[in-house]
């Protein structure tokens, strides 16, 4: 487990299968009381190192295509949102 936040990082586990669902690529083990286990295969060591990661090397904690999408999502959630005494929140896009 090599994920910074994750309660079980540093912990080795035998892995029993790697496939793609839920919209990624998970890994599948036992954990504790054999129980199975399945996470996104990122949080681990079980794949390369995504190359984005490894060239930020800590300085970017988001890629730019994340951010362009939250912008979308933000501005999507804020042409839902009722008005409240005429006004709204609006989200600028600013390109590089």
């Amino acid at each position: 487990m090599t994920h910074p936040f994750h309660p079980l990082r540093g912990r080795r586990f035998e892995l029993l299968a790697s496939k793609q669902a839920w919209g990624e690529q998970r890994v599948y083990f036992y954990g504790d009381k054999d129980c199975l286990v399945a996470m996104p295969a990122a949080w681990t060591d079980a794949m390369a190192l995504d190359p984005f990661v490894a060239l930020a090397a800590g300085r970017a904690y988001f890629r730019m295509e994340d951010l362009l999408r939250l912008v979308e999502l933000v501005s999507l959630c804020n042409s839902r949102m009722p008005r409240r005494r005429g006004r709204s929140v609006t989200v600028k896009e600013r390109t590089p």
